[in-house]
C-alpha cells in the first residue's frame, strides 16, 4: 500500500477496575483471536485517586490490582488467548502518560480504551485519558463507546464492514495499512468514503467565497467530486491487487453527517481514520468534523497518527 508494513501483534489494554474500562474486553478478545495476537492488561496505581472511578471503588493497593487482573487475564486464557498482565505499583499522577510510556516498553501495536461514554464530542473525548493517550502517543488507539444501560456480557463482536474516510490527501491515507490488516483477519470488506461538499453545506474558510461567487464555487465544488472519484477509483484498484475486499464512494454533503449516514447504511462495525492528534483530536479532516464523528458513532473507532 506505499507504506511500511503494519502488525497487530501486542495489544494494550488499560484496566482502571471499573465496568466502563471492562467495556473494551469483549472488543480485546475478539481481535486477540483474529488477529493470534498478545494482550496485555494494563493497570497504573494513581497518586492521590478519588474513592471511585466511574462509580466503581477504586483499587486501593498493588496486591488488589493484581488479583483483578488475574480473574480477567483467566477468562481470557480460557478462550485460547495469550495474556500477560501488569502492575505498575509506583503511585502515578500522570495515568496517561504512563500508559503512553508502557505502550511504547511492552512494544503495544494497538492500545484499546474506553471514552467516557454517552454525551457530546466533548464530553467523550477530550480531557479524557483517551485523548490524552491519543495526543502524546504514537500508537493507533481504538476507542470504545460503553454500551448504554447496564453493562451485560454477550459474544466478542465480529468485524464486517469497516470504513476508512479519506480526504484525498497522503496523510488520511495512513489509516489504510491498519484497516488493511483487520479486514484481512476478519474476512472483513473495506469501504471507503470521500466526502465533498456541496454549496449549501461547505463551511470554513470557503463559505465567504461561496457567498460572494455562489456559481464559481458550485461548479469547484462539481470539479472537486469528478477529481474525487477519479482518486478513490484508482486507490480501489490499487488496494484491490493487494488481495483486499472493498468499495469505494464518493458522496455529497456535510462531512461528518454524510460519514455517519454512510457508516449507518452501510452497517459498518468500525471506522479507521488518520489523525494528528497534536492539539484536541487534530484530525486530517479538521477538528469539528472527527470530533463530531467520534462524539457520535456508537461502535469503535480505531485513530491512528498520521505523519506531520
Amino acid at each position: 500500500m506505499g507504506a511500511p508494513q503494519v502488525v497487530l501483534n501486542r495489544l494494550l489494554i488499560p484496566l482502571d477496575g471499573s465496568r466502563l474500562a471492562e467495556s473494551v474486553l469483549l472488543m480485546g478478545l475478539s481481535l486477540a483471536t483474529h488477529l493470534h495476537a498478545r494482550l496485555t492488561l494494563l493497570h497504573v496505581m494513581e497518586r492521590s485517586a478519588r474513592a471511585t472511578v466511574h462509580g466503581d471503588r477504586h483499587l486501593t493497593s498493588p496486591a488488589e490490582a493484581e488479583q483483578y487482573l488475574a480473574g480477567i487475564a483467566a477468562r481470557f486464557r480460557a478462550e485460547g488467548v495469550e495474556v500477560e498482565c501488569h502492575v505498575h505499583p509506583n503511585l502515578e499522577g500522570d495515568v496517561p502518560q504512563s500508559i503512553v510510556d508502557h505502550a511504547s516498553d511492552l512494544a503495544a501495536d494497538l492500545i484499546i480504551l474506553a471514552t467516557h461514554g454517552a454525551g457530546d464530542a466533548r464530553r467523550v473525548l477530550f480531557g479524557s485519558v483517551a485523548q490524552q493517550v491519543l495526543r502524546r502517543g504514537d500508537r493507533p488507539v481504538l476507542l470504545i463507546r460503553p454500551p448504554e444501560g447496564p453493562f451485560a456480557d454477550t459474544a466478542p463482536p465480529g468485524l464486517h464492514r469497516v470504513l476508512v474516510p479519506l480526504d484525498g490527501q497522503p496523510p488520511a491515507e495512513t489509516a489504510l495499512p491498519i484497516a488493511g490488516v483487520l479486514t484481512r483477519a476478519y474476512g472483513a470488506e473495506l469501504l471507503l468514503l470521500r466526502v465533498v461538499p456541496t454549496l449549501a453545506t461547505i463551511t470554513g474558510d470557503l463559505v465567504g467565497t461561496a457567498r460572494l461567487v455562489p456559481t464559481a464555487t458550485a461548479a469547484s465544488l462539481d470539479l472537486e467530486a469528478g477529481e474525487a472519484r477519479l482518486y478513490m477509483e484508482a486507490l480501489a484498484t490499487r488496494l484491490r491487487t493487494d488481495g483486499l475486499r472493498l468499495s469505494a464512494a464518493v458522496v455529497r454533503g456535510e462531512p461528518a453527517q454524510s460519514l455517519l449516514d454512510a457508516a449507518t447504511q452501510a452497517g459498518v462495525e468500525m471506522i479507521v481514520m488518520a489523525t494528528h492528534a497534536r492539539a484536541g483530536i487534530g484530525a486530517v479532516f479538521s477538528g469539528s468534523v472527527a470530533s463530531r464523528i467520534v462524539g457520535r458513532f456508537p461502535r469503535p473507532i480505531l485513530l491512528v497518527r498520521a505523519p506531520i
